[in-house]
C-alpha cells in the first residue's frame, strides 16, 4: 500500500526552499506529474504510447528507493491502476541545458528491473528524431522488458496545447489546471527551453560552407548538424500546436538513427553546404520540404504533387493554376515531363500570364509539379530577429499558409453510365453548336475536351468543362 508519508504525492504548487537547477527540476517535474493525475485525458494521452492502461493515475515525486547499498531517488514515479493491477514508471527530469547522465539512467534501469516496473521515462530539453531513438548512448541490454521513452519539454507543451485547444477538456476546473501548466511551461524561467539557437559553432560553419573549407571531423560541423535537427523538431512541434494535427519529421530509411542522420547532414554540409528536412502534415497534398543553402545564403521551402492522370497538358496546368490564385508571385513552378530528364520551370507570375511556358512538346505528358519558395537566410546564431532559426520558421509557415494549405491532390472522377443513343445525339448537337462545327465532325467529347475532325485533321478545343447545359 502506498502511503503519502512514504511516497510524496506530486503537488501542483510544490514547496521548495532550493534555488538551484535541482530545485527547478523538482518544481517543474512535480507540477507536470500533478497535472497528469488531475487531468486524466491529458495524462492518458501522454502515457498510452508507453504502454500504460487507461486507469486511475497517481503520481509521486522524489521517492527514495534502496538499490543495494545506495539510495536511488528518481524525480518521479507514475502509477496507473486498472482492474486491481498497477502499471508503474520511473521518471527522470532535467531542465535548461542539463543533459541526461548515462550512469544515472543505468541506475534507474536496474531499479526498474528489480522492482518489476514497466517503464523508465526521461524528460529534458534534448530532442529525438524518432520514437525509437534516445538522446544519449545507452546499453539497451540493460532494459530487457522495460520500456524506455523520452519527452522533450516542448513535446509536453505541444501535447498540453493540443489537448486544450483541439481535443478539449470537459471539466472547467481541469481546463484551468491544464492552462496553468501551459503558462508555466511557456515561461523561460521554468527551465523548459524552446529553441536557443544554432550554438557557438554556427558562425564558423556558416562562413566555412560559403568558403568550402568545412571538414567532416570539425566539431562545429557536427554540432550544427545536431542543432539543425533540434530546429526541425521544434518547427514540427510548433506547427502541431498551430494546426492541431501531429506534424512529423520524416526520415529516409537510411537516416533513422541519430548516428546515421547526423552523418548524412555532416556529409551534406561539407559537400554542398546544405541542410535539409521533410515534414509530413496530415491531409495535405505533398510533403513540406525545408532546406538551407549556406553557400547562397537562402532558405527554401518546396513540395511536389502529382499531376492529373487524365486530360491534356493544358488542362493539367489549368488545374494547378486554379489552386495558386493567391500564392506568392515569386513562387517557382516546375513541371516534370514523362520520358525527359529535364523539366520546365518558371515563376508563377509568368505562368499566370502565359501558361504555355509549361506545356511540353507534342507527345510528352506532365507527370508532376514541384513548387518552390526561396527567401534570404538569417545569419545570426540565436533564435531572435534576423536569426537563421527565424528565417527557417518564417518560410515554413509562409509556404504552408499560402501554398500547401490551398493544394488538393487530384482524384479521378467517378465512372459515368453510358448514355442512351438519343441523349448522346442531342448532346453532340449542343456541343457542335458551342464550338461552331457540324455534328458529324465531332469525334469525341469528355468532361474537359472536345475532339473535332476538320479537313482530315484532329484538333482539340475547350479549356473549361463541357456540360449538358452548355
Amino acid at each position: 500500500m502506498i502511503r503519502d508519508e512514504e511516497w510524496p504525492v506530486a503537488r501542483l504548487i510544490p514547496i521548495s526552499s532550493g534555488s538551484g537547477p535541482e530545485a527547478q527540476e523538482a518544481r517543474l517535474a512535480s507540477a507536470l506529474l500533478a497535472v497528469m493525475a488531475a487531468v486524466p485525458d491529458f495524462g492518458h494521452a501522454l502515457l498510452k504510447p508507453l504502454g500504460a492502461p487507461s486507469g486511475r493515475i497517481r503520481t509521486f515525486t522524489e521517492v527514495p528507493f534502496k538499490l543495494g547499498e545506495k539510495t536511488v531517488r528518481p524525480d518521479g514515479v507514475i502509477v496507473v491502476t486498472r482492474a486491481g493491477k498497477d502499471w508503474r514508471a520511473l521518471v527522470e527530469a532535467k531542465v535548461a541545458a542539463n543533459q541526461l547522465d548515462v550512469d544515472q539512467m543505468n541506475g534507474y534501469f536496474d531499479l526498474a528491473r528489480e522492482r518489476g516496473y514497466q517503464a523508465v521515462l526521461s524528460i529534458s530539453n534534448q530532442y529525438v528524431t524518432s520514437s525509437t531513438d534516445y538522446p544519449i548512448e545507452i546499453d539497451r541490454r540493460r532494459l530487457r522488458r522495460i520500456t524506455l521513452h523520452h519527452w522533450s519539454w516542448i513535446d509536453l507543451l505541444t501535447e498540453a496545447t493540443v489537448q486544450k485547444e483541439y481535443r478539449g477538456v470537459g471539466d472547467p476546473d481541469q481546463a484551468y489546471i491544464l492552462n496553468e501548466l501551459i503558462r508555466y511551461l511557456s515561461d523561460p524561467r521554468s527551465g523548459a527551453v524552446a529553441f536557443e539557437g544554432m550554438g557557438s559553432g554556427w558562425t564558423t560553419v556558416r562562413d566555412g560552407a560559403r568558403d568550402q573549407t568545412l571538414r567532416k571531423t570539425d566539431e562545429a560541423v557536427m554540432s550544427t548538424a545536431a542543432r539543425w535537427d533540434d530546429l526541425v523538431r521544434y518547427l514540427a512541434l510548433s506547427l502541431t500546436t498551430e494546426l492541431g494535427r501531429q506534424v512529423k519529421h520524416l526520415l529516409p530509411a537510411a537516416e533513422r538513427t541519430s548516428a546515421a542522420r547526423r552523418q548524412a547532414l555532416v556529409d551534406s554540409l561539407v559537400s554542398a553546404g546544405r541542410l535539409y528536412a521533410d515534414l509530413q502534415i496530415p491531409n495535405v497534398a505533398g510533403v513540406l520540404s525545408i532546406s538551407a543553402d549556406l553557400r547562397s545564403r537562402q532558405v527554401i521551402a518546396s513540395t511536389s504533387v502529382d499531376a492529373p492522370r487524365e486530360g491534356t497538358s493544358k488542362g493539367r496546368v489549368s488545374w494547378l493554376l486554379r489552386q495558386l490564385q493567391v500564392a506568392p508571385s515569386n513562387l517557382t513552378v516546375e513541371a516534370r515531363v514523362t520520358w525527359k530528364p529535364t523539366s520546365l520551370a518558371s515563376p508563377l507570375s509568368v505562368i499566370q500570364e502565359n501558361p504555355s511556358v509549361l506545356y511540353p512538346e507534342k507527345g510528352r505528358e506532365i507527370r508532376s509539379f514541384t513548387l518552390t519558395l526561396v527567401s534570404n537566410m538569417g545569419t545570426k546564431r540565436d533564435s531572435g530577429r534576423g536569426s537563421f532559426a527565424e528565417s527557417v520558421m518564417n518560410i515554413a509557415r509562409t509556404f504552408y499558409g499560402e501554398v500547401l494549405e490551398k493544394l488538393r491532390g487530384w482524384k479521378a472522377p467517378p465512372p459515368k453510365l453510358k448514355r442512351p443513343a438519343e441523349e448522346e445525339e442531342s448532346r453532340q448537337e449542343a456541343v457542335a453548336e458551342l464550338v461552331g462545327v457540324q455534328p458529324e465532325h465531332i469525334v469525341e467529347v469528355d468532361e474537359t475536351t472536345v475532339a473535332v475532325r476538320t479537313h482530315g485533321e484532329l484538333r482539340h478545343d475547350a479549356e473549361e468543362p463541357v456540360t449538358d447545359s452548355g
